[in-house]
């Protein structure tokens, strides 16, 4: 899979994508058309009649884990934790892109004046938004001026103007560490926005992944091959050959435009009003023939961002964890409904005093759950981190809040809804042992099943009706 084309293609193939044929109006409507199939499990929507618009608009690419498994080439079974592991193994073998002279992004081509972005049909998605967002389910390519290290990242970008799109660059993420650095070399920072491509991008772009590491290298690992890129025509960037559309433009630290409100990932509002916030001057725009627009309705969960953060955000702290070399590790689980990033559930077989503690404080020690983590659940071996009824048996049976510990101060996002608007740079975190205690020498005594007797009403299944 190179495109979004190639998603469209094979999910037709497979039913997990709908032509939505029907005239739907970009303002509300096609987003809340978009929400309520999600809400229900429906397949990707590709809406081929966009009021005022001709070319599509695709929504619902990774809301189910049967589609995520297409993307990341796995079988169509394979759970989320499978794609955790299978996202560890791949992911270690970096792929570097290839330079192609020639791309399918580069069909057409706006340059200065001639820019126009309200020419694509960007959807306003909640009453309350401060207007149409132009990337949802896209990212940002930027490149450290030091180091050169490329990297992709996921932020949302606001329709300001025909040549204007709005940012939201988080204070530390890798975005903002490079444009600071610019700031100081007084320069504007050259950016691309892509919207539309392989989805495995996006969701890259999206995942913690570790500094100085580029997304490119890590998708080539798990497609097997290397992603094809090519060169902006206004900025030295990698542009995935195969995007449907593309933004060149620079983002200066020193100036600023009214952007926001938008309705968040968690189900609330980051502010009730416009921000200043910086912006990219758009410079130039290439494009494909009928180039399709991917949007996502974010909002309250599950949505693409849940599912995708899900799987990045889970993914990458099953991988920093077996980096770690801490044994007796089983499996991770970082929950869609908490966005993938405020909890994350651990099973382990303990092998000594202390193992616990050891995995409860390391998964807020990685790169990944540094960032906004706020709840580490660790269970026994018995318990799959998945199944969410036996971890609450386990809480329910096993945890003893005395046994649980409380870290007053970690980095918070500041799109956290459970602290103040105006205070949201610092967020407690919550350590509860779930398990057993190695220690103990009288353990609970479980109830079990007879082996023998299990085998044997087995046999008699059908025999019984069942």
């Amino acid at each position: 899979m190179k495109s979004m084309r190639d998603f469209v293609n094979q999910g037709m193939e497979l039913g997990l994508v709908k032509r939505v044929k029907a005239e739907v109006d970009w303002n509300l409507e096609l987003s809340h058309i978009a929400k309520l199939n999600e809400e229900v499990g429906g397949p990707a929507l590709l809406f081929e009649n966009v009021k005022g618009y001709d070319s599509p608009v695709i929504t619902s690419v990774c809301t189910t884990t049967q589609r995520l498994a297409m993307i990341m080439g796995q079988p169509a079974d394979s759970s989320l934790t499978d794609l955790y592991v299978a996202w560890a193994k791949l992911g270690d073998n970096a792929v570097p892109p290839k330079w192609v002279d020639k791309a399918p992004c580069k069909e057409n081509i706006m340059m200065g004046k001639d820019v126009d972005l309200f020419k694509f049909p960007v959807p306003k998605y909640y009453p309350l938004d401060g207007g149409r967002f132009f990337g949802t389910a896209h990212f940002f390519i930027t490149k450290d001026p030091d180091t050169g290290w490329v990297n992709l990242g996921t932020y949302r970008a606001q329709l300001l103007g025909k040549d204007k799109l709005g940012t939201q660059f988080i204070k530390g993420k890798h975005s903002d560490i490079m444009l600071k650095k610019y700031q100081a070399m007084k320069k504007p920072m050259p950016v691309a926005c892509i919207v539309g491509c392989d989805p495995l991008l996006f969701i890259l772009g999206a995942a913690r992944v570790s500094a100085f590491t580029s997304e490119y290298d890590i998708a080539g690992g798990i497609r097997g091959e290397a992603v094809e890129v090519v060169r902006g025509e206004t900025v030295d960037l990698p542009i995935p050959a195969h995007a449907e559309i593309v933004v060149e433009g620079e983002v200066d630290a020193d100036k600023f435009m009214d952007e926001g409100p938008f309705g968040e990932y968690t189900g609330y509002y980051s502010g009730v009003g416009t921000d200043p916030r910086n912006f990219v001057d758009v410079k130039c725009v290439t494009y494909r023939n009928n180039p399709i627009f991917w949007g996502t309705t974010v909002g309250r969960a599950v949505t693409d961002t849940h599912m995708t953060m899900a799987l990045s955000y889970g993914a990458t702290l099953w991988q920093q964890l077996l980096a770690m070399k801490i044994p007796g590790l089983k499996g991770v689980y970082c929950p869609p409904e908490a966005a993938g990033r405020f909890i994350a559930i651990i099973s382990m077989k303990q092998m000594y005093p202390g193992h616990v503690d050891q995995v409860l404080t390391a998964a807020i020690s990685t790169e990944m759950g540094a960032y906004g983590l706020k709840t580490v659940i660790v269970v026994d071996e018995d318990i799959d981190p998945w199944d969410i009824p036996r971890v609450m048996y386990a809480v329910a049976f096993r945890f003893q809040p005395n046994r649980c510990q409380i870290i007053n101060r970690g980095r918070s996002t500041p799109l956290d809804p459970s602290l103040p608007i105006e205070s949201r740079d610092i967020t407690g975190r919550l350590l509860m042992d779930a398990t057993i205690p190695y220690e103990w020498k009288h353990k609970p005594v479980p109830i079990e099943l007879d082996p023998e007797m299990v085998k044997r009403v087995k046999s008699r299944w059908a025999e019984l009706g069942l």
